[in-house]
């Protein structure tokens, strides 16, 4: 393909006109750099350090021995006790308003609670403890306890290169994906496919416009959540450039190909969402993937967006180098080389 006419590569205006269009809409700009910036504080926020939550249960008044149960339990700091008879002491277990019920017979204690709710199994400890301690037991052993809080062992530290993951995927591939289907659907497409350029440039163009954006919207997330939460950074600054730049090129390949022949605006964001709707939930982004039984265990560490997320936080959280993310790293490669490929071998231009 010839050069433009003032010397520089097609690949490079194709790249200037991408970027031209992203900065020429406000909305973008917003869901790209301010939109992942407002989720780490509202998540930051909602997940700080606090005190242990008090657990809510009910002492069923069903006689004289009640009352006795109900001060006994109202010595823990951890428990916030109402005496409610025996109707409304059932509902409100039903309900969830309370955690457990505690039900006495003469000197008989019994403990209605659901197994299933960790609220409940943690009332469960914290009552029985109360009353055995009001009933006169003594502990052999006595331990010390010894409390610890610092940056990086909090939820908001493992939040982070999750939330920076699921961004780098929906910005690669809803920015990516719509911008080649609009232009398909206004029949711009169909005049380029006049021109002598190169499907492989036109593709390339995207990914090299995102690779630009790709350093404001992670040094944006990271320097926010270190200066409002505190959130260290281990790693080195080259092995997460490295992680981004891979995964970048892996969320834009998939983007350009489930809008390699998509039409219509409705029919690539049906393909965005089946292909981006298994991450979301399997990936590890607000709750470690690890809670989903083992038989998904190889399917979700195949995931482009669980691979990012595992060397991110071993590089962010653990200061893991490169190699020691090496498997991770391999799975966005392969990830990166096939999608780019498969989409430039089924990209129409009409």
């Amino acid at each position: 393909m010839p050069e433009h006419r003032d010397g520089s590569h097609p690949l490079l205006e194709l790249t200037r006109v991408r970027l031209r269009e992203f900065l020429r809409e406000p909305e973008a700009i917003f869901w790209v750099f301010v939109f992942p910036i407002l989720m780490a504080c509202a998540l930051g926020i909602a997940f700080r350090n606090t005190g242990p939550d008090v657990v809510k249960v009910a002492v069923v008044a069903d006689g004289p021995v009640a009352s006795e149960r109900a001060e006994a339990l109202r010595r823990s700091k951890m428990l916030d006790v109402a005496v409610l008879a025996p109707e409304e002491a059932m509902l409100a277990l039903r309900t969830g308003k309370v955690a457990l019920l505690v039900e006495s017979s003469g000197d008989a204690v019994a403990y209605r609670f659901d197994p299933a709710r960790p609220e409940s199994r943690t009332a469960r400890l914290e009552v029985d403890d109360a009353l055995q301690r009001a009933a006169g037991r003594l502990d052999p052993l006595t331990p010390t306890n010894v409390e610890v809080s610092e940056a990086g062992a909090r939820y908001i530290d493992w939040l982070i290169p999750g939330l920076i993951g699921i961004n780098m995927m929906g910005s690669g591939m809803w920015g990516l994906g719509f911008a080649i289907v609009t232009a398909r659907k206004n029949r711009l497409l169909k005049r380029l496919s006049a021109t002598p350029m190169r499907r492989s440039h036109y593709l390339l163009s995207f990914m090299f416009s995102r690779y630009f954006f790709l350093a404001v919207e992670v040094t944006a997330i990271l320097g926010f959540s270190a200066l409002v939460f505190d959130v260290p950074v281990r790693g080195s600054i080259f092995a997460i450039a490295v992680t981004v730049w891979i995964g970048g090129t892996v969320f834009s390949g998939l983007g350009l190909l489930v809008a390699a022949r998509p039409s219509t605006i409705e029919g690539v964001s049906g393909l965005m969402n089946f292909v981006m709707l298994p991450m979301w939930l399997l990936s590890g982004t607000f709750f470690a993937s690890d809670r989903f039984p083992a038989a998904f265990q190889p399917f979700i560490r195949i995931l482009p967006l669980t691979a990012f997320n595992d060397a991110l936080r071993a590089i962010v959280n653990e200061g893991a180098t490169l190699p020691m993310v090496a498997v991770p790293l391999g799975i966005l490669a392969v990830w990166a080389v096939v999608s780019f490929a498969i989409a430039l071998k089924l990209f129409r231009w009409q």
